[in-house]
């Protein structure tokens, strides 16, 4: 999605979150192939700058494939994508999707409060039952803040 000032357009950061077997061969990756830096992290997940976008690998065990990661709290969806979206977007969508009755499998919150990275998030599936992530930052310089 654009946002557009005048004549100039911008473009919000892809947000894309999926699954991995190994953390440190994925971060590898990404840190020395790809050149991304790293943001946020934990024993379960990492947060890359992938050009600008929000790109996270969480881990999933090679036999089970658990479906979720434990992140602020919550059960995150290790396979899922969706919009770093203003914060006023962000607010206008979520009264959309509780108009519109979306049932939430997170509902929407404040994440990470008073902490590096802070952000309004909410989880919800489409019809195919893929998890959805939007998701909106105070300060644009949060997004990919340690």
């Amino acid at each position: 999605r654009y946002v557009q000032f005048g004549n100039i357009i911008i473009m919000r950061p892809f947000h894309l979150a999926f699954p991995v077997t190994d953390l440190e061969a994925t971060k590898s990756f990404f840190v020395n192939i790809l050149q991304c830096e790293v943001g946020r992290s934990s024993d379960a997940w990492i947060d890359f700058n992938m050009f600008g976008h929000q790109v996270v690998a969480h881990l999933v065990d090679k036999n089970d494939h658990p479906a979720s990661n434990s992140v602020d709290g919550d059960e995150v969806p290790a396979s899922h994508f969706g919009v770093v979206l203003t914060m006023s977007q962000w607010k206008a969508l979520k009264n959309h999707l509780l108009e519109q009755k979306i049932q939430f499998i997170i509902e929407p919150k404040i994440r990470f409060k008073g902490e590096a990275g802070e952000q309004a998030t909410m989880f919800f599936l489409d019809p195919s039952g893929n998890a959805l992530e939007f998701k909106a930052f105070n300060n644009d310089n949060q997004i990919f803040a340690k």
